[in-house]
């Protein structure tokens, strides 16, 4: 039976192993350990099933209907989640052929006076105005999933962001929870889960933020690495194993945010600091072990807390770069 690593597939397919990891942790994949191999593999059936799920994901099905599809063999449960994603096309295509008449309308109306300002074209088209008003922007899609062409394009976009918010982070105490291993996500994060809920952490600690990095980064081309999630604590909380307390030293860092999944922003948002005038990277590139100082904040994260089905297109993230002025 061949079976291939997790980066092997990454690189092979074009799916981030973050993502991979992800599938694996809400069931739609699986993997093993293979007899005398240090690490997980996938055979030919979870490559299979990754192909089916790129596919379903590139025809922007979600991974909840997903989910229900390849783990029913019913075929009219496809068929009405099928028809569910065409009636919500079919609102799309209305709401942009609509916006498609008005663009031609303006060039109508723009091609007749070269210096009346765009505003008053506006203001003076009672019909162009309504049926502007009429559009549910929620109903069109900005398509945030690209293929990798288009991924390709943006990359120019990507390099110059320009949304970076730069914040202090204060010193504060933090629990800590650390796993090498499979799925070191899902360990560590789980482990810090249980501690917030027990703890009912939410509620003493209401401004609590809650960060991770990789500890340590990928060594090899199996991606086996480890990680560590944080969360801010009360001073006086008592913390038991397997978490542990520790101290937050904060500082000054520069942030990017990102829906989850976008890790590639990344190599932005090191670009932005790379090129800044005021200010340059104050993070240990050396220090693979700890990510380099960089940090990854869950912005949603009662949310997750609360409800515990948060989806992964709900989930968003900030990327921190430690920073210091020039």
């Amino acid at each position: 039976m061949k079976t291939i690593t997790i980066s092997q597939v990454s690189k092979n397919m074009g799916i981030s192993t973050r993502m991979l990891r992800y599938y694996e942790q809400i069931g739609l994949i699986k993997s093993f350990r293979r007899e005398g191999y240090a690490y997980r593999v996938y055979d030919d059936e979870a490559i299979s099933r990754i192909e089916q799920i790129m596919l379903l994901r590139k025809l922007r099905i979600p991974l909840r209907q997903i989910q229900t599809i390849l783990e029913n063999k019913n075929a009219v449960t496809t068929i009405n989640i099928f028809r569910q994603n065409i009636n919500e096309l079919d609102k799309e295509i209305t709401a942009l052929s609509t916006i498609k008449d008005i663009l031609f309308c303006f060039i109508k109306e723009l091609i007749k006076v070269t210096e009346l300002p765009f505003k008053n074209i506006i203001s003076e088209n009672d019909t162009l105005l309504s049926a502007i008003e009429s559009l549910n922007i929620v109903s069109i899609s900005f398509k945030e999933e690209q293929g990798m062409n288009k991924l390709n394009k943006a990359d120019e976009r990507l390099s110059k962001i320009n949304d970076i918010r730069i914040v202090y982070l204060p010193p504060t105490t933090i629990a800590s929870a650390h796993y090498i291993g499979d799925d070191p996500e899902l360990h560590a994060n789980t482990m810090l889960d249980e501690f917030v809920r027990k703890n009912n952490l939410n509620k003493i600690k209401p401004d609590l933020r809650r960060y991770g990095f990789n500890h340590p980064n990928p060594i090899d081309e199996t991606g086996y690495h480890g990680y560590e999630a944080w969360v801010t604590i009360p001073d006086n909380m008592e913390i038991s194993a397997p978490l542990k307390r520790k101290q937050f030293a904060g500082g000054l860092y520069g942030v990017h945010m990102i829906a989850f999944g976008n890790f590639a922003e990344w190599d932005a948002l090191l670009e932005w600091v790379n090129n800044s005038e005021k200010y340059e990277f104050a993070g240990d590139l050396q220090d693979q072990e700890h990510m380099c100082g960089l940090l990854e904040e869950h912005l949603n994260y009662f949310s997750h807390i609360e409800k515990t089905d948060l989806e992964v297109k709900d989930i968003q993230l900030d990327l921190l770069i430690p920073i210091k002025e020039k």
